[in-house]
């Protein structure tokens, strides 16, 4: 991307360059190292090209309670964790209580520490 293209792409950019050059009269090389600044962001204030890719957020996880969610709940919210497992979960809680910790669930046929660490922050017990 060249220097024009920055600021062809950007016109408060180009209006912010012109009045440095007119009103500082600060050498070229100073005034090109202030708009990458602003173009890369470094400097406060800084103009957002019209290049720039804003990123998404990362998907937030969906937390279940395994101690009162039914088998669609639990399969749909579990990674690795089909219609099958999760039935096996809601037939242990119904068997044995409620889940007094989230490593219980490994004692769950079919859940095996793998997928246990893989969904330790989806499980809630509350």
């Amino acid at each position: 991307m060249t220097y024009s293209t920055i600021l062809d792409s950007c016109p408060r950019l180009t209006l912010l360059v012109g009045r440095i050059f007119t009103n500082r009269r600060l050498p070229a090389v100073a005034a090109l190292a202030v708009v990458l600044a602003l173009v890369t962001g470094v400097l406060p204030g800084a103009v957002t090209p019209a290049f720039a890719q804003d990123k998404a957020p990362p998907p937030s996880v969906a937390a279940v309670n395994i101690n009162k969610a039914d088998a669609v709940s639990i399969a749909s919210a579990l990674k690795g964790v089909g219609n099958a497992r999760a039935q096996e979960i809601v037939r242990y809680r119904e068997a044995y209580g409620p889940f007094s910790s989230v490593d219980e669930l490994a004692d769950v046929k079919g859940i095996g520490k793998s997928t246990l660490e893989d969904n330790r922050a989806r499980i809630t017990l509350e």
